[in-house]
């Protein structure tokens, strides 16, 4: 009802599998912080946005400790997802290969040394076991290729249907075609006190979420937050491949062309490119068909590294959208200045491969003052400001 106006005692804006994950993370653990009534927005439907379009790939290859750890402890949560949480993610392993060129060696070594201390299950491994991995597969004229037994692929809608529906189930209210308008502060503008809708609805809350994706930057400029996220637009293209030939494949990533790719379903092939993107400057505007450009570019690059795909069946393509940031890593804090406002945006493209252990970590800030589980102060917001980037290495990093 317009004008209308109800409590809460927590606010998450975004419906997509962060939003559906802080919730559903925030009521699990409501013993222990207190939040009880919490309620989700959500502008359209769950996974509408960016969500709903992900690639949905799980890998742990990151040249930062951070993402590494983020990407490890997420993979526990997807193995064993109706434990914790309930419901199917589809998680479907197929284990995920890298493939690193000349130039990359001396990092491609050393960002696996780093995977490995956060304790992720990789290695190099030789050609001929990479061969018998990926049959049809060019392993030949890679400088090294490492191998992750575990990671593969799920499903990024499901997931955050699994999310909302045990939140649902734990008291949190999710109202969907529901568009936050605007974030209400103190008369000093000191701290949260309540979220209003576009129909004019009020919920007085001291706690206010931002989990917008690629409407983040947008949605915080009027409250005069600015925050250093762009939208871009990425494209993914599926094949049919000859099974005859390649008859299976595990997920992968190949720097040296630029591309990731993982199999879906029985015989189809998913890729997408690294090395392209556009600007989108409103998110509700974009082209959502792959362009013949993008085709021409992608399908030669890919065959490359599986060279029967030069005569498989292109099926379909689409775009979405990716919230970047300017060293391709998150930011998962509170807003400096306004008690009780949290930012989770900015994941470049990595965001569902992350997004159970960020549920988990941004419950543990909101609720207890710090996340304890692990450290994300590498991805506070100010350290734009204090020139403290996260040492991302484009082609580990950008490749999704």
């Amino acid at each position: 009802m317009t004008g209308a106006t109800e409590t809460a005692d927590a606010v998450i804006i975004g419906g997509g599998v962060m939003g559906c994950s802080i919730a559903c993370n925030l009521a699990l653990t409501v013993a222990r912080h207190g939040l009880r009534r919490i309620v989700l927005l959500e502008r359209d439907t769950l996974g509408s946005g960016s969500t709903g379009r992900s690639s949905a790939a799980i890998r742990m290859h990151y040249s930062t400790a951070v993402n590494a750890e983020l990407a490890w402890r997420s993979l526990h949560i997807f193995r064993n997802f109706g434990d914790i949480i309930g419901g199917e993610c589809g998680y479907t392993r197929t284990g995920y290969l890298v493939f690193a060129g000349p130039d990359d060696l001396d990092s491609f070594r050393a960002n696996i040394a780093t995977q490995q201390s956060v304790g992720v299950s990789t290695g190099i491994i030789s050609a001929a076991d990479a061969a018998e991995l990926a049959p049809g597969f060019a392993v030949a004229d890679a400088a090294a290729i490492a191998y992750e037994p575990y990671s593969g692929h799920a499903d990024a809608s499901g997931t955050a249907y699994a999310y909302a529906t045990r939140a649902r189930a734990e008291g949190v209210a999710i109202r969907l075609q529901t568009p936050a308008a605007a974030i209400e502060t103190s008369a000093d503008g000191s701290r949260v006190a309540a979220v209003r809708t576009a129909a004019g609805a009020r919920i007085a809350t001291g706690v206010a979420v931002v989990a917008t994706g690629p409407w983040t930057a947008r949605f915080l400029a009027p409250h005069g937050i600015d925050v250093p996220l762009i939208a871009t637009r990425h494209e993914v293209l599926h094949f049919r491949r000859p099974l005859d030939l390649v008859p299976y494949h595990p997920g992968g990533a190949d720097i040296s062309n630029r591309i990731y790719f993982r199999p879906e379903g029985q015989d189809l092939t998913l890729v997408g490119n690294g090395n392209h993107s556009d600007i989108v400057d409103d998110p509700e505007v974009f082209a959502q068909r792959a362009s013949p450009a993008f085709i021409q570019d992608v399908w030669p690059r890919l065959a490359r590294r599986i060279p029967p795909i030069a005569d498989a069946e292109l099926v379909h393509g689409y775009a979405g959208l990716y919230t970047n940031s300017p060293d391709s890593h998150p930011i998962m804090d509170r807003i400096a200045g306004v008690d009780g406002l949290y930012l989770c945006s900015g994941f470049s493209g990595h965001g569902f491969k992350l997004s159970p252990m960020v549920g988990a970590l941004m419950a543990e800030l909101i609720g207890s003052g710090q996340a304890a589980t692990m450290d994300i102060s590498p991805l506070r917001l100010s350290r734009f400001a204090e020139g403290d980037l996260n040492n991302a290495g484009y082609g580990f990093d950008v490749l999704a």
